[in-house]
């Protein structure tokens, strides 16, 4: 019978660490999509966000708050980036749940209208589109 695969979060070493909580702890992604990208991890090992209790929750979102401020200060981005990746088809990697505070800056991709809708590059541009919810254009039809 094979190991299980030890948690890379939950084995982290300290240098990694930029800031931490009573129940979180906050690193750089060790492979960042922009200058400060950090991850925000539970303490307890659970891989579902969904799983967590509301204490650890709400300390993450402390926690992720105190860094957006730092890494406001240290590199002055215009914009941010969170998000959660629960799940293999959403992208999770790491079986430990994480939340990812991105940096985003002024010209770093062409167009950065529609955000993490890019995920579906197919669905990205919807801002020349209607909602499926709005009645088609009825042109000069009358009653």
């Amino acid at each position: 019978m094979d190991k299980p695969t030890p948690c890379t979060y939950c084995s982290l070493a300290q240098a990694r660490v930029v800031d931490e909580s009573s129940l979180s702890i906050a690193f750089k992604d060790a492979f960042p999509v922009s200058d400060g990208h950090t991850l925000i991890i539970p303490r307890r090992h659970t891989a579902s966000f969904f799983d967590l209790t509301l204490q650890e929750r709400e300390d993450m979102m402390n926690l992720i708050a105190r860094v957006k401020h730092k890494l406001q200060d240290e590199l002055n981005p215009q914009g941010f980036n969170v998000g959660v990746n629960e799940g293999f088809a959403a992208g999770q990697t790491v079986m430990h749940t994480s939340m990812h505070l991105i940096p985003r800056f002024k010209g770093d991709v062409p167009d950065p209208r529609g955000g993490v809708r890019w995920l579906f590059p197919d669905k990205a541009v919807f801002w020349d589109k209607k909602p499926d919810d709005t009645p088609p254009d009825l042109g000069d039809a009358k009653p």
